[in-house]
């Protein structure tokens, strides 16, 4: 079947006057055409991202009345979010990721919700709350460092949305609250293996023949090898399912996790700063055998900086 795609939501804001007069143009765009499905789980290069500090500018924008071409549902409660450049936003390995952002006044973190088409390496385009955290907001454009974070705390467990025209023949889910860069998400139906999604550049996990009728169980893994299993999920397009399964080090409240976890063998016994191991109430349970994965990484791509290296 046809694979719908959402539409674009983004929506550039009004800059200052100084912004302008300093040679910034601003682009009216949106992302139309077809989605860009990766072949292998959902990003040319899925290992952890580099956490360095790198230099670069800051603008604003507006949403409007969109949240976003990671199709997240709603924008970030406290209004902290930022759109990246094609480089940067990696075809929508970025999505649900964490930034920190430091400019004149101070430091931001801020989610990665969007993509800026028009925006070079190193040019962060923050919402306005955001930005007027770190600079004067007549100023337009500011001088910043930033870096991507790495196990940073999230709002709550993870959550799933069924695409709006997914059915048994065509499956596509939203992941949410993960915070670190994902590796892979595979879904198996009742009774069925597990099988590997495709993430398409607006941050949905298809797999084009589809899923059977549900409910589904889905694994998600990071790319630092943690992993959980959540069961339950139905065939429910565009409502939020949410679950009690987090990635280590990604709930708030739970203390950070060490990326040296992703180096332990796998055990069916995880600790509290792995996966829950009690299932939830709901339907959208966690399962025990959520573990550590011990798949070493192989390749690399530094989000933050926007320059892929892979082996």
């Amino acid at each position: 079947m046809t694979e719908p795609r959402p539409p674009s939501h983004r929506r550039l804001g009004v800059l200052s006057p100084r912004w302008l007069a300093a040679g910034g143009v601003v682009v009216l765009a949106a992302i139309v055409g077809t989605a860009l499905l990766l072949q292998n789980g959902g990003s040319a290069c899925a290992s952890p991202p580099s956490t360095s500090a790198h230099t670069g500018k800051a603008t604003f924008y507006d949403l409007g009345g969109g949240t976003g071409n990671c199709s997240f549902p709603s924008s970030p409660a406290d209004d902290l979010f930022v759109a990246l450049g094609p480089d940067q936003y990696a075809a929508g390995a970025a999505c649900g990721t964490y930034l920190d952002v430091t400019g004149p006044k101070g430091k931001v973190r801020v989610k990665v919700t969007d993509s800026c088409p028009e925006c070079a390496t190193g040019h962060l385009d923050l919402s306005r709350t955001a930005f007027k955290k770190i600079g004067a907001e007549v100023d337009g454009i500011i001088p910043i460092t930033y870096k991507t974070v790495t196990n940073p705390t999230v709002p709550g467990p993870l959550t799933v949305r069924i695409q709006e025209g997914s059915s048994r023949y065509w499956f596509s889910a939203l992941i949410d609250n993960h915070g670190n860069q994902l590796a892979s998400v595979k879904v198996a139906g009742p009774g069925g293996s597990l099988r590997t999604t495709k993430r398409a550049d607006y941050n949905y996990w298809v797999i084009d023949a589809g899923a059977g009728p549900g409910p589904y169980q889905i694994q998600i893994t990071d790319v630092y090898g943690r992993s959980a299993t959540v069961s339950g999920i139905t065939m429910s397009p565009g409502r939020t399912q949410k679950t009690t399964a987090h990635l280590v080090g990604a709930v708030k409240g739970l203390p950070p996790a060490s990326p040296r976890l992703a180096k332990k063998k796998a055990t069916t016994h995880p600790s509290p700063q792995t996966s829950t191991a009690s299932p939830a109430p709901s339907s959208a349970a966690v399962l025990p055998e959520s573990t550590v994965a011990t798949t070493k990484p192989e390749t690399a791509v530094d989000l933050a900086a926007g320059a892929p290296s892979c082996r």
